[in-house]
């Protein structure tokens, strides 16, 4: 039983049975159970009061009180006349009691000043509704629901709080409204044979039904009291017509079959925001909406609103990028939605078929009939390559941000593999290689001969690295850069030549070659790196040396093992591999160290022949070897001959004998001076240093390093008979004696000195010798005679510390332990300080009781040196 207000017709209440019906469809089953006549007058208003199962009904200004039934006599209440209106109080949110509010008259008194009787009078429950009509046109209504107040003069009403506040946006009717009444989040208005549906918050219109025509009479619209039913009841003179809300499913449903999409997406936000769906059903809505939108042909809204949900799963379009059966069909959810689409199909398909729609409704549309394609579409029909295009690009942008998801590893296969597959349809090779290169869970059977039949071979290398697979991936690299050198394939280096010659990109070999050094730089696999180190090396040494010394492999390679595999043309990369054995890794073996010398030597030699030619007059052959030079690009930056020289220098496990069988015939003086160095071979170090290189500070170094007066008498004795037609070489001898003749012997520089020497080269220096020789003779006289005197004042010191006599007393006290000495034995330091026989055995002979200890810092009395202390200067002179 639900009471519906009734018109202002009739003296008579109906108690009806109802049924439910559509939104826009009136109740047609409607059984007559009992009437009753309440008066000569209209009925304006109806109570019915569940609680006490009573109806009040107000009528030509008496209130009248019957049974819920209908079976009693109609009573009277004749205390009270003049009432215009009725109302009640309910119980409110925070569960007020339930009572009935007063029935008072409201003539006389002012539109304001009713709305604040009813408001102010107590009113705190929900459903209390107030309607007064002043005069013509001028309205005043209120409605309480849940502490918010509807406000309405004339057409305008505002929603305010229970502070006055306003909320939500401003409702405008067309006209003042006969009866308001609200349904949910909307408030419902009727005037003039219309029903009009407001939302509250908006304000906006929703949705208009015409009922009657217009001048049928005043209506009276009414509602569940709880504010939030399903059913609403409209009193019109001759009829009551009930209506029902639409279930939420079947607007959005009816608002998607018409392709209203954009009011359905508003339409389910309301309803979220007023809490009357949840977050899931509004990602099956996005999802829904996606998958019309997609069979639209409209691929980028349809992306946009599959991202939007959050319950698709990204398998569900599988079906459009791969046909079935394939290997993830078992993973598509058989989910048809409302059924509003048709089951997935591949992409083309889509596609084909959205073709046909279009040219049916540009036929159709040709012959006066509308249909549901969308306009653009028809005036201007896309072409199948650009509409494939558009699909995959956006099925590819939905399944990059799938990529960022927690997925299954079965779906996050199907993603990446998926994914692989829409890049190589749309040739975005760098996309494809990206994805490759990276973390990814494509499965490589799926893709290899696809991959392979449509010649990116560089996406799959570097797949084939990403699994693992890198003995793949290794040929692949190989294969590039060999078609790249043998000009089967166009390297991209020569397509972005410059005018000066130079180009901006790396060649296709260095990046084929770069690409495979990665891998092999983390490979343990002996056999497979040795096995591509040669095409490597020939397009680029430097990443050879990068594999072969890369610390990122857990186990290192065998060192005889690279060393034998190295081609022996390689001759740097032997040497570089060398060198971080010996300088990184430490190595002691003396195999490497003697290999690394010999390598070096023989490379210095060659150098040293080639700079040798390059000095000759030929300008052809001048030119053509810096041509070569400058063509070589090689992997040290310092010349040979240096690091040569710095390794006989720096290491002492090689063979110097076998380096120098090596060298024994070239000109490489300075590295056989180090090499005899080593051998201890003195004689030829000074001949080669002196002679041949005729670098006087460097044998005059090595003299001082040796020691030995001879050594720099050996040397002059060179500067003056070099032998074998040589000139002497006075300049140098002079040098020699200049820097060093303190130290030689005046005679036997005398005696070595030749005949030839000019006088006026020599004597200077021999003066300054002879004078240095007498100088030396009169400083030793002076430390001799210093010394006897210090001796001399030693002893005397000594004898008169031995004849020094102390008086001892009654009232003598040790210095250690104070106690008197008396008769005891006692002694006395250096110090003056006097001490027992007891404490000088525990201090010792040596230390004093102020802890000096005398060995270690003797005690020299300033006297010793006051005998001659004129004799300072001229001694530190």
């Amino acid at each position: 039983m639900i009471k519906p207000p009734p018109p202002k017709i009739r003296n008579r209440l109906w108690m009806i049975r109802i049924r439910l019906l559509d939104f826009d469809v009136p109740f047609r089953n409607v059984s007559f159970i009992k009437s009753v006549t309440v008066g000569d007058s209209a009925v304006e208003t109806v109570l019915l009061l569940d609680e006490i199962g009573k109806v009040i009904v107000l009528s030509d200004g008496f209130l009248f009180l019957i049974d819920s039934g209908l079976v009693q006599p109609v009573k009277k209440l004749g205390f009270l006349k003049g009432v215009s209106f009725i109302t009640k109080r309910v119980k409110s949110s925070e569960s007020e009691c339930s009572d009935l509010s007063g029935f008072s008259s409201l003539e006389g008194s002012s539109a304001s000043s009713r709305i604040l009787s009813r408001l102010g009078g107590g009113v705190r429950g929900n459903g209390v509704k107030d309607f007064v009509q002043k005069g013509e046109g001028d309205y005043v209504f209120a409605v309480v629901a849940e502490k918010k107040v509807l406000l309405l003069v004339d057409n305008v009403g505002i929603i305010a709080d229970e502070h006055g506040q306003p909320v939500g946006g401003s409702l405008v009717f067309r006209k003042g409204p006969d009866s308001v009444g609200e349904l949910a989040s909307y408030v419902i208005v009727v005037r003039d044979g219309k029903l009009e549906l407001y939302h509250k918050k908006s304000g906006d219109r929703v949705q208009t039904v015409s009922f009657g025509s217009e001048g049928s009479g005043p209506c009276i619209v009414a509602d569940e009291e709880s504010g939030n039913g399903k059913l609403v009841a409209v009193a019109t003179p001759t009829k009551v017509i009930f209506y029902r809300r639409v279930p939420t499913e079947e607007q959005i449903k009816d608002l998607l079959r018409k392709k209203n999409f954009k009011e359905a997406v508003s339409l389910v936000e309301e309803l979220k925001s007023d809490g009357e769906i949840s977050n899931e059903m509004l990602s099956f809505v996005h999802a829904q909406i996606g998958f019309l939108l997609l069979f639209d042909l409209h691929f980028e809204e349809a992306v946009n609103h599959f991202l939007q949900s959050e319950t698709m799963q990204p398998s569900e379009i599988f079906p459009f990028i791969m046909r079935d059966p394939n290997r993830w069909s078992l993973l598509v959810p058989r989910n048809r939605y409302w059924g509003l689409h048709p089951p997935p199909a591949p992409l083309e398909d889509v596609v084909d078929d959205g073709l046909m729609a279009i040219q049916r409704a540009i036929f159709l549309k040709k012959a006066g009939v509308d249909t549901t394609v969308h306009e653009d579409f028809v005036l201007n029909p896309p072409t199948r390559a650009d509409l494939l295009e558009l699909a995959i690009k956006n099925m590819s942008r939905y399944l990059e941000v799938s990529r960022e998801k927690e997925l299954t590893l079965s779906v996050r296969e199907g993603v990446d593999t998926l994914l692989m597959y829409l890049y190589r349809a749309l040739n975005r090779i760098d996309d494809m290689e990206r994805l490759a290169s990276s973390g990814n869970s494509c499965i490589v059977e799926e893709l290899e001969t696809l991959l392979d039949e449509s010649g990116h071979l560089r996406t799959l290398a570097f797949l084939y690295a990403s699994k693992g697979m890198s003995s793949k991936a290794l040929t692949i690299w190989r294969i590039l850069a060999k078609n790249y050198s043998s000009g089967l394939w166009k390297d991209p280096a020569l397509e972005h030549e410059l005018p000066d010659g130079n180009t901006n990109v790396i060649s296709g070999r260095e990046v084929a070659a770069t690409e495979a050094s990665k891998i092999l730089e983390e490979l343990c696999d002996q056999d497979l790196v040795l096995q591509h180190l040669g095409w490597i090396a020939d397009v680029n040494p430097a990443l050879t040396v990068q594999v072969l010394t890369s610390e990122k492999r857990v186990d290192q390679l065998s060192p005889d093992e690279v060393i034998a595999s190295i081609d022996p043309k390689k001759v740097e990369i032997l040497q570089r591999y060398l060198q971080w054995l010996i300088e990184d890794q430490v190595s002691c073996d003396t195999q490497f160290h003697t290999l690394y010398a010999l390598s070096l030597a023989k490379s210095a030699i060659e150098s040293f022949e080639v700079e040798s030619t390059s000095q000759e007059p030929d300008e052809g052959r001048l030119e053509e070897t810096e041509i070569s030079d400058l063509g070589g690009n090689s992997i040290f930056q310092s010349p040979v001959r240096d690091r040569l020289q710095i390794f006989l220098q720096s290491s002492d496990l090689f063979d110097p004998e076998e380096v120098l069988d090596l060298i024994e015939g070239s000109e490489l003086w300075l590295e056989k001076a180090i090499l005899y160095r080593k051998l201890g071979q003195e004689t030829l170090v000074l001949q080669i240093l002196a002679l041949k290189l005729e670098d006087s500070e460097a044998a005059e170094q090595y003299c001082a390093e040796i020691g030995r007066p001879d050594a720099y008498m050996q040397l002059l004795d060179m500067y003056l008979d070099p032998q074998n037609g040589k000139e002497p070489m006075f300049n140098a001898a002079v040098r020699l004696l200049h820097n060093h003749g303190e130290s030689l012997d005046p005679l036997q520089v005398l005696e070595t000195l030749s005949p030839n020497m000019p006088l006026q080269l020599a004597s200077d220096t021999i003066l300054r010798m002879f004078r240095a020789r007498l100088h030396h003779h009169r400083q030793g006289q002076i430390v001799h005679n210093l010394s006897r005197a210090l001796n001399v004042d030693a002893k005397l010191a000594r004898l008169e510390e031995r004849s020094r006599h102390v008086q001892i007393n009654d009232e003598s006290l040790c210095d250690s332990c104070h106690a008197r000495l008396g008769t005891k034995l006692f002694a006395m330091y250096p110090d003056d300080t006097v001490v027992c026989y007891k404490c000088f055995r525990r201090l010792g002979e040596s230390t004093s009781v102020t802890g000096r200890d005398f060995k270690r810092d003797p005690l020299i009395k300033p006297e010793v040196f006051e005998a001659a202390p004129f004799l300072l200067p001229s001694f530190l002179g």
